[in-house]
């Protein structure tokens, strides 16, 4: 045996000793996470439908992992804020990141430079259910379909406004597509959060908004606004006779989640640990009576690969519709 054999054999050796005892770490250190409070980074207000989904969340991750689960909502920027600073995070899950599609999927196609890459900066750990946002207007607006809505914007160019939670943000997006496909020209009034924007839409002092349906749907059902589509992928129960976008014929088909994030290089073993609490909570008979409530009728179990590559598909889909819309990168 030659001396660089016997060397390429001890260093083979020895990486694989290496990474045997790296897993072996990660390992252990999943067997005893969490041994103390973990943080969900919450990149919105608190009452809008990411706070409400993510107490929900870290209440029945507290229950499974004998721990406690605190959120911490670090709105502005349109997510960018909570989001970069969950990207900087020590990467030993204690600091998490709970989000909204837009944050991850849209952002990079509307910002020219953001301080976190969604791909390389996050470990995904799960996906939390499947669903859309609703087209409401202000009860006095003489419409209650969609296609009453349409005609009667179209007869009235740039004379209604709507709201959304930020330019960019997923309400915004399906309202503009709407307008492309519908020929509609409309004002936009951009909000820091969807709760003001709901608010002057019950004010009226604007006409129109996509808005989350876990804040909206009591609102709506005590006839206090009026939901006219929604534009997830099926009808939701509390609200059977909305229909979906795609029915009341305007397409639209890429839809809302939400997902828990770790820093990149955070351990797997942790991750996986993190993945499994999740899914076990979206077979909590009570956290899936909740999540229907709010509209969330997909709750696919998936795993941490799964959710690495709904993001990266939805990264490609968002943008292609930012494209079209023609909005250009701040």
């Amino acid at each position: 045996m030659t001396t660089t054999t016997s060397l390429r054999r001890s260093l083979r050796t020895l990486a694989a000793c290496g990474l045997a005892a790296l897993a072996a770490a990660s390992h252990a250190q999943a067997d005893s996470y969490p041994d103390k409070p973990v943080t969900l980074v919450v990149p919105t207000a608190p009452a809008g439908g990411t706070d409400t989904i993510a107490r929900l969340i870290a209440d029945a991750l507290g229950k499974t992992l004998k721990q406690t689960f605190i959120v911490d909502n670090r709105p502005g920027a349109n997510g960018i804020l909570g989001t970069d600073l969950a990207a900087r995070a020590t990467p030993d899950g204690y600091r998490l990141l709970f989000t909204y599609a837009a944050a991850m999927v849209v952002n990079p196609s509307l910002y020219r430079k953001l301080p976190y890459d969604p791909v390389k900066d996050f470990a995904p750990v799960a996906q939390i259910g499947r669903g859309g946002n609703l087209l409401l207007v202000r009860k006095d607006l003489p419409v209650g379909t969609l296609k009453e809505f349409v005609a009667y914007a179209k007869a009235r160019p740039d004379k209604l406004s709507y709201c959304s939670w930020g330019s960019g943000s997923g309400g915004h997006l399906a309202m503009e597509s709407l307008k492309k496909q519908a020929g509609l020209v409309m004002t936009h009034v951009p909000y820091k959060g969807s709760g003001p924007c709901v608010q002057d839409l019950l004010g009226g002092q604007v006409d129109a908004a996509f808005a989350d349906m876990s804040s909206t749907i009591e609102i709506v059902r005590a006839g206090r606004l009026k939901a006219l589509a929604n534009s997830g992928p099926s009808r939701i129960p509390m609200l059977p006779d909305v229909p979906t976008m795609t029915e009341a014929g305007y397409p639209f088909t890429t839809y809302a989640w939400y997902g828990l994030l770790a820093p990149a290089k955070t351990p797997p073993a942790v991750v996986r640990k993190l993945n499994e609490a999740v899914n076990q909570a979206l077979k909590d008979p009570v956290v899936v009576q909740r999540l229907r409530e709010l509209n969330f009728t997909d709750l696919p179990q998936n795993t941490p690969e799964q959710f690495a590559a709904t993001i990266q598909k939805d990264m490609r889909d968002w943008g292609a519709l930012v494209k079209d819309i023609g909005l250009t990168p701040e």
